[in-house]
């Protein structure tokens, strides 16, 4: 990715994804020691993306509301520190080939304090048609667990960057850095029909075997199994439809037995059932007094996500919600 000096981006086109030769990496060899399926799957592994994603049936459109046009904006002003931040992060993805390059983009700290490039695309957001594919809701998730002892969270490597974005829509993903123009050739988040989108995905790749074994939320998958020896076969069956539909893992966090946990979407589950993970509980005791509408709506949005423990849930949050 280049801009050139009259500002017009120029496109390097990259050869297409592929998966690294079968060899075991460190994360691999690690997981073969806990789940001895992983060997036959050298190919699903990867440390990271190696080029563009493959050529699928479907690709990332951003339809835009008629008559409308994303809006161009200047790039937010920046301190030294900043910039130089900047410019390391954009020449890291650039090396990576994961995009190329109207909207400008600021800077996250995490709390880990991990500064991220982050886009604001809520102009083009503002005249993008809304996808409407639905989410699944968490708790019906949830009930497809019963009587499952043993799971496995499965984490795909920099999802998102795994699908592409549609030819012709490449040039609404423009954002403006003093270092120049840039485009996305991936999906990237921030963009308003992603999560649909990637949830869609899924939902197609694993349409067999949902509420069967394992259950999708976006990019977040578990597989569940009564026993360690049904996990296997099931692993298994996951493994390669990822295989087939080329996508690649970073990890999978496995629970190999009925006294271990796994935390998926703010829970903990086990054999046991389903439970609170009590890290998020701390984020409810420690959220600070509402002042708007806005802010009260955040904190029922954060606090009605574990109302399914809350007896009355409804009762004790109605003086707020008649607020909003």
């Amino acid at each position: 990715m280049k801009s050139s000096k009259s500002g017009k981006v120029m496109h390097i086109h990259l050869p297409s994804h592929k998966h690294s030769p079968p060899t075991v990496n460190a994360i691999e060899a690690q997981l073969i020691k806990k789940i001895p399926v992983v060997s036959d799957f050298p190919d699903v592994f990867l440390e990271e993306l190696p080029g563009l994603p493959p050529d699928r049936n479907v690709e990332f459109a951003i339809e835009l509301v008629l008559g409308t046009a994303p809006v161009s904006k200047r790039p937010y002003r920046m301190a030294p520190d900043e910039l130089k931040e900047l410019k390391t992060q954009l020449q890291e993805q650039l090396d990576k080939a994961h995009h190329l390059g109207v909207v400008p983009p600021s800077l996250l700290r995490r709390k880990t304090k991990v500064v991220r490039v982050c886009v604001d695309y809520r102009p083009l957001n503002a005249v993008t048609v809304k996808n409407k594919y639905p989410l699944p809701h968490i708790d019906i998730l949830f009930d497809q667990l019963g009587g499952a002892t043993v799971f496995s969270k499965i984490d795909l490597i920099s999802g998102y960057h795994q699908i592409k974005v549609r030819e012709e829509d490449i040039p609404k993903t423009a954002f403006s850095t003093r270092y120049g123009l840039y485009e996305y050739l991936v999906m990237s988040l921030g963009l308003t029909n992603v999560p649909a989108f990637f949830m869609y995905l899924m939902n197609s790749v694993f349409m067999n075997e949902l509420d069967k074994f394992i259950v999708v939320f976006i990019d977040d998958i578990l597989v569940y199994s009564k026993n360690e020896k049904e996990h296997e076969e099931h692993l298994r069956i996951v493994l390669s439809r990822l295989r087939e539909h080329k996508l690649a893992l970073e990890n999978i966090n496995p629970m190999p037995s009925s006294a271990s946990e796994v935390a998926f979407l703010g829970h903990i589950l086990s054999a046991k059932g389903v439970a609170v993970d009590l890290s998020k509980v701390e984020d409810v005791l420690n959220w600070k007094q509402p002042q708007t509408v806005t802010e009260i709506r955040s904190f029922l949005g954060l606090a009605g996500y574990y109302c399914r423990f809350i007896k009355d849930f409804s009762k004790i949050a109605k003086p707020m919600t008649v607020l909003t």
